[in-house]
């Protein structure tokens, strides 16, 4: 298989990793349906952000010290687990107010620029699954012998597609009727990415016990 085909397909395994369900999913999807595409392309930025450094440790194979030392893995399991919990009783906190307020659910203001981005990069960062993946996508793209820049090209592959597919799925979700639903069934939606986001913790609690 010649370089450019590789890289493609590369590409690929990694963009049906990408949208499989997972904390970064769930976070973008909620934010950008509640806060607009300023703030989701924002959160894409910072999950994208978080990419840059699991890529490198995955590419210059820090994921096998990660995997072989208990301590530093468990650590960052508890630490993904304490900060889905968080995000999930935030979700559940607004769920409850709108319901129990009678309120309208409409579209919010958007969060800051440092908040967004920082929420995006603190949950890939802590989400210690992200580096064991890319580790096993990236190893068989690796294997034999390859040009200097090969290992540069995979991680600009990961970091610019990371960002490149989540911020268009923050703008697809600006669909006028994707928009109406949202706001028809806003607090529902939110009740189940927080219960989702507690079923992530304790996916995560449950590995590490």
């Amino acid at each position: 298989m010649n370089a450019p085909l590789e890289l493609m397909a590369f590409a690929g395994v990694l963009a049906l990793g990408q949208f499989s369900p997972g904390p970064d999913m769930l976070l973008l999807t909620r934010t950008a349906l509640k806060e607009g595409a300023r703030s989701g392309v924002l959160m894409a930025s910072g999950i994208a952000t978080g990419l840059t450094f699991h890529a490198a440790l995955a590419i210059t194979g820090m994921a096998v010290v990660f995997e072989r030392s208990a301590w530093l893995r468990e650590g960052m399991h508890w630490l993904a687990a304490v900060y889905l919990a968080w995000l999930a009783y935030q979700m559940l906190r607004e769920w409850f107010v709108h319901v129990y307020s009678g309120a309208r659910y409409e579209e919010v203001k958007p969060s800051s620029k440092k908040g967004a981005f920082v929420q995006g990069l603190l949950c890939n960062l802590f989400n210690p699954k992200v580096v064991v993946f890319l580790a096993a996508v990236v190893t068989p793209f690796l294997a034999g012998e390859r040009p200097g820049w090969w290992p540069w090209a995979l991680w600009a592959i990961v970091v610019i597609e990371g960002l490149t597919l989540w911020a268009l799925w923050a703008l697809v979700l600006q669909a006028g009727p994707v928009k109406e639903a949202y706001r028809r069934a806003g607090p529902w939606i939110m009740l189940a990415f927080g219960v989702a986001m507690i079923g992530l913790a304790v996916k995560i609690v449950v590995g590490v016990l």
